[in-house]
């Protein structure tokens, strides 16, 4: 299913005809946006570039069967990974190595993959909060904080137990796509009185949120966050019912907002959004 929504006047969406890496984006170019479940997105830029976000796709149980075969995603040319837990990382490595590309993820996570042997260094980089990267032409990612934690549990196979290892602090990201459109994915976090600095200096258009509770922010802090910080245009939930303990709804984000210009955009998994 695809749901279509105009962020800013029409004016801005046809934004001049630009060269970016040697392809021509359009005026009518638009950024998809489609939900995995959990905090999986593929976003696809106005240039065709393709980001995934936290890829937990063949154990979850909202992932759309035909998303459970990671060739059905096609090309990925960024793949991130806000922190180690396995409902954010358990698809990553296999999706680096099938596209032969770099895992961006918290420096000192992919420090512990690195040392593990879970893929080679070079498709380790090593990056921290305040850092910016430009992992394609065109786009460019900044990690900023997220209130959460991160541990690495990888099964050893020589003794075939599960071993726990340094994940690194968890990370939000800022996606800024060619036309200069800007994601916040939140990753996993609660809520911290910074969320409105991030907001403020980075100005997203479209925020990613966390709204199960338990182990993220339940909709009654989200909606506190984004009326109160961040204020953004368009909000998508994501991080709720795969887990029986991620009990938090949409339903209940919007009825905890109340009046608000912000749009809050329920999808299913499987379905995409348009910008």
């Amino acid at each position: 299913m695809l749901l279509k929504f105009m962020l800013r006047p029409m004016a801005w969406l046809y934004f001049a005809i630009a060269l970016m890496g040697g392809s021509v984006i359009a005026e009518t170019a638009k950024t998809e946006v489609l939900w995995l479940g959990q905090s999986a997105f593929k976003i696809t830029s106005p240039g065709g570039k393709v980001i995934v976000t936290d890829p937990w796709l063949r154990l979850n149980p909202l992932t759309p069967p035909e998303y459970k075969n990671l060739e059905a995603l096609g090309k990925i040319d960024v793949l991130l990974v806000s922190h180690a837990h396995f409902d954010h990382f358990a698809d990553a490595p296999a999706l680096a190595f099938l596209n032969k590309i770099p895992m961006y993820a918290p420096g000192d996570m992919n420090q512990s993959a690195a040392l593990l042997g879970i893929l080679p260094p070079e498709q380790l980089p090593r990056f921290n909060k305040g850092g910016t990267i430009t992992p394609v032409p065109g786009i460019k990612v900044t990690a900023v904080h997220a209130e959460h934690s991160s541990v690495l549990v990888w099964k050893n196979p020589s003794t075939g137990k599960d071993e726990t290892h340094v994940g690194g602090e968890p990370l939000g990201f800022i996606i800024e796509l060619e036309n200069g459109f800007r994601i916040y994915h939140m990753g996993d976090t609660g809520l911290f009185g910074d969320m409105k600095f991030i907001a403020e200096y980075y100005k997203p258009d479209l925020v990613l949120m966390p709204i199960g509770g338990n182990f993220t922010m339940g909709p009654v802090d989200a909606a506190f966050a984004i009326r109160e910080w961040l204020k953004p245009k368009a909000v998508i939930p994501m991080h709720y019912g795969a887990n029986p303990l991620g009990k938090g709804t949409p339903a209940e984000l919007v009825q905890a907002l109340g009046a608000s210009s912000t749009r809050v955009l329920t999808i299913k998994p499987g379905e995409k959004v348009e910008f």
